[in-house]
């Protein structure tokens, strides 16, 4: 038996109930309520939803495969100190004692302690030009606690705790007297001697620099010859680490640039390549559904709705989808055969090679369309040719 419908008009069907497939909320559109009802009669079942033509956002371009997270970067260790040749001739290790009273700060000494602890001082200024440094050092003791506030007390308490090798017990003494008064010379001299002994030489530089400017003295300024050396190789050997350090984290940013322009390379790469290896959301496959996002993509949809809306068109288009033979009836209806004609344009442009066949839309209707654009009753071949009618006809519908 020969089936009435032919070859483009059954890939249409097919392209359009493959379509209803994936977006069967379609069917829920008053004109189609005769459709919806021919599934349900068959036993199907329709999902509720309100259909919305599918878009594809972005204009259908594939999301840029991220760039590769750099990977860390081992630290560089910076050249230690160890590595500068220095002269430690001279350098002891530092005392460990419990820490030397230093009065009470908060005590306001009357004027007969302040006597008082001057006679101390003086006291202990000749045990120390006797070298009793202990002696001397219990004296300035006995001093600052009758006059905690008094920083030469402190700072010749150093001097003297130097002579005995305590070179901690000393800075002490001078980090007090420099907080009672932040401009003694004396003070600066001996801590920086301190630091000397400990091999702190930058450190040592620094105070017997500021002791020299303050109030220059032969000792101090010899003291600071002794350390300069030392602490200009540490010195310059900083700037050198810094230098170092600023080029290395030059380097790094370069290097973290580079790996950041070749992951961006690479990742462009790939979405190329994948645009190249998949078709592009507006091109029909080969036999497979068209661009759903533009199948209706030639026709606006809201004058797709409103001809649907028409009894006339709607009944008209229901006996057509029962039948395409059916499409002869409507011949001379120039409202029923444009519409045709645009739904088989929309549906012919949409699909390309595959899909809904191109150039025409629906087979017979204008440059293709429904079959039958030639057929009459007493035809059996769906294809036969006739003699071109007039574009239109006054059936008085107006």
């Amino acid at each position: 038996m020969t089936c009435p419908v032919g070859p483009e008009e059954l890939a249409k069907l097919r392209a359009f109930i493959g379509f209803c497939t994936n977006q069967p909320e379609i069917l829920n559109i008053p004109q189609l309520d005769f459709f919806k009802e021919f599934v349900e009669k068959l036993g199907g079942k329709v999902p509720a939803g309100e259909f919305k033509i599918p878009t594809f956002e972005g204009n259908g371009e594939q999301p840029k495969a991220s760039a590769p997270a750099p990977e860390p970067e081992p630290e560089e260790e910076s050249e230690p100190e160890s590595d500068v040749e220095l002269d430690m001739t001279g350098v002891i290790e530092g005392d460990k004692d419990e820490p030397q009273p230093m009065g009470d700060a908060s005590k306001e000494p009357t004027e007969e302690e302040m006597d008082q602890a001057g006679e101390f001082r003086s006291k202990a200024a000749s045990a120390y030009s006797e070298q009793n440094y202990q002696e001397a050092i219990d004296l300035y003791t006995k001093a600052i606690e009758l006059n905690p506030h008094n920083a030469l007390f402190h700072a010749k308490r150093g001097q003297a705790f130097l002579k005995l090798n305590k070179p901690n017990a000393c800075i002490r003494d001078c980090n007090r007297a420099l907080e009672l008064n932040c401009d003694s010379a004396a003070a600066y001299k001996f801590r920086g001697r301190a630091h000397r002994l400990l091999g702190n030489w930058e450190d040592a530089a620094k105070d017997l620099r500021q002791a020299v400017k303050l109030d220059f003295d032969e000792e101090a300024d010899e003291w600071l010859k002794e350390v300069t050396p030392n602490a200009k190789k540490l010195e310059q050997h900083k700037i050198k680490q810094e230098r170092n350090k600023a080029e290395r984290e030059l380097r790094k940013r370069q290097e973290r640039l580079r790996k950041a322009q070749e992951a961006n390379r690479k990742a462009q790469q790939e979405q190329q390549q994948q645009e190249q290896s998949q078709p592009r959301p507006n091109a029909g496959g080969a036999g497979g559904m068209p661009n759903l996002g533009n199948l209706f993509g030639n026709l606006n949809q809201a004058e797709f709705l409103s001809a649907f809306s028409d009894p006339e068109v709607s009944a008209a288009m229901q006996d057509i989808m029962t039948n395409p033979a059916n499409i002869t009836k409507y011949q001379s209806n120039p409202k029923i055969m444009n519409l045709i004609t645009k739904i088989g344009s929309a549906m012919g442009g949409a699909g390309g090679a595959g899909g809904f066949p191109g150039a025409g839309g629906f087979p017979g209707a204008g440059a293709g369309g429904f079959p039958g654009a030639g057929f009459t009753a007493g035809d059996t071949n769906t294809g036969a040719s006739q003699k071109p009618k007039p574009d239109f006809t006054d059936d008085g519908l107006d």
